[in-house]
């Protein structure tokens, strides 16, 4: 992991053409619960605030365009990345066109960065555990029509943090038996889930194993993070990738 003050930059070998940054909570224009770098305009931030902070965000990263922001509802639902087009809703988008920023927000819930080996396409997927168990990251790839991919897990929940009742438990092991490993029970009857283990269990069903990143916690790492588990009122960091 390498960055400046204000981002994440994945460490991954991705081709050259092939940029990508997570952005952390600190040194944007936001008060209060959405202090300070909220780039989200659904979460009850100041609108001026936060249109300050998504031209900062761009500012800094020397993005080629606006972010393709997408209205998630945490579905399984993968859309083309459009410039100029409208709010689409969606928890995935990709592209295959230069300049275009492919884009996710996320405060506890996994942020997925995908580009193809030889850098012609890129995606961003928002997967919370009903994404993950609804099939996000297949139907992204799906959409690609490509799976020699590389991919980035982003800052999330993290599997010590992320407290699940039995029904999601059941609910992923209906849906294969190899999701076992991702959870460990707790003496309360309720489980431990580990989002990025969830994560990589699905990518590799799909034949994906080049998977870097993980190893973050959104909950307990609250100077770098925003984490809605942690504290219910607060911002979004945005995920971003985009090719040259």
């Amino acid at each position: 992991m390498s960055g400046a003050k204000h981002w994440l930059t994945p460490d991954w070998p991705a081709p050259a053409n092939v940029h990508a940054a997570t952005t952390l909570r600190n040194g944007g224009f936001s008060c209060g619960a959405y202090a300070s770098l909220n780039p989200a305009m659904h979460v009850g931030d100041d609108v001026d605030s936060v249109r300050q902070n998504r031209q900062l965000i761009k500012a800094s990263l020397a993005l080629p365009g606006s972010p393709v922001w997408l209205d998630q509802v945490h579905s399984n639902r993968a859309v083309q990345a459009l410039k100029h087009e409208a709010l689409q809703q969606a928890d995935a988008s990709y592209t295959s066109e230069s300049g275009v920023v492919c884009a996710v927000m996320t405060a506890d819930c996994l942020p997925l960065l995908v580009c193809t080996a030889d850098g012609s396409q890129v995606a961003a997927i928002h997967a919370g555990w009903r994404g993950l168990l609804a099939g996000v990251i297949g139907n992204t790839i799906t959409a690609m029509k490509n799976t020699d991919v590389l991919v980035w897990l982003g800052p999330a929940i993290g599997p010590e943090c992320f407290e699940v009742g039995a029904e999601v438990r059941t609910a992923f092991l209906d849906k294969s038996t190899a999701f076992i490993t991702a959870f460990k029970q707790q003496h309360n009857g309720k489980w431990l889930a580990d989002i990025y283990q969830l994560a990589r269990i699905d990518l590799a069903m799909l034949g994906i194993n080049k998977v870097y990143g993980g190893g973050f916690c959104t909950v307990t790492e609250a100077e770098r993070f925003y984490s809605y588990r942690r504290d219910k009122q607060t911002g979004r960091m945005a995920t971003l990738i985009w090719r040259a």
